[in-house]
């Protein structure tokens, strides 16, 4: 649990902690967009090349980005041998039944491996740089054109920012409570996967009560300083553009315009 990122903010003095929230929801949705578009090897390296420069400005340990991986590790191998195992081809290198495997599958495996680990080091940057309350107020910014047609962007805005803080406070919750049962002889270790399934029961039951108490505590508190929110709230710490932010738009273009030529050279 300790290996969740998703929600936890790294303060640090570097340039990618100081850019502006839609800067970086711009930059991540550009890098996702040409990570699954440019299907090459030239495209592969670019991605490599421009996550590894992100990360250097980040001044955030790779170890602590690296750690997101670990929480979906076991996703990205069963995604691996379920390709490897289940993808056709020409080359075969071996055959049993409807189990296949061959160099096109382990072709597609590896690529999918590098673009699922790639798009996670992105998204982890992006929320260890970004406080939830700012990188809420850039996805509110950034989308609302999207008031015109109705669309309650405020609203979804506060969602994400309080999903996004409750994130470690439910995982710090969560180890309070497998400690405590630890402590009365609970054994989480032993036994089959069905008995470790149903030994999880004491967790979830007082995790379940312990947020329900913490999300009815924070309606009350927003009752309470009758909180609208919605047209017309105003901002502490309002965003504003600045030099830097200018720049960084014109890297998108630059690496938006190299990643389509890429994209028709090897086309």
């Amino acid at each position: 649990m300790k290996d969740i990122t998703l929600g936890q903010y790294y303060p640090a003095d570097s340039l990618i902690h100081r850019f502006d929230p839609r800067v970086k929801l711009l930059a991540l949705a550009i890098y996702t967009i040409f990570l699954f578009w440019v299907d090459s090897l030239a495209g592969y390296v670019c991605n490599i090349i421009v996550l590894a420069i992100v990360t250097g400005l980040t001044r955030v340990p790779v170890k602590k980005i690296v750690k997101g991986i670990r929480s979906i590790l076991f996703l990205l191998l069963f995604s691996i041998v379920f390709t490897v195992l289940f993808t056709k081809g020409d080359d075969v290198i071996f055959n049993y039944g409807i189990l296949s495997i061959t160099w096109q599958g382990i072709f597609l495996a590896v690529k999918i491996c590098l673009r699922i680990f790639m798009l996670i080091m992105m998204s982890t940057i992006l929320t260890l740089s970004t406080t939830p309350a700012d990188l809420a107020d850039g996805l509110e910014k950034s989308c609302h054109v999207l008031t015109k047609v109705h669309v309650p962007v405020h609203e979804i805005a506060m969602m994400i920012t309080i999903a996004l803080r409750f994130i470690p406070i439910l995982m710090e919750e969560t180890e309070k409570i497998i400690r405590a049962q630890k402590a009365r002889g609970a054994d989480f270790e032993s036994g089959s996967f069905i008995q470790k399934a149903k030994k999880l029961v004491p967790i979830f039951i007082p995790l379940m009560i312990s947020s329900m108490k913490r999300s009815t505590d924070l309606a009350m508190a927003m009752e309470a300083r009758c909180y609208r929110g919605g047209e017309g709230r105003t901002k502490m710490k309002p965003l504003q553009y600045q030099g830097r932010d200018k720049w960084a738009y014109l890297c998108f273009i630059l690496y938006a315009v190299w990643m389509i030529g890429l994209k028709i050279i090897w086309k």
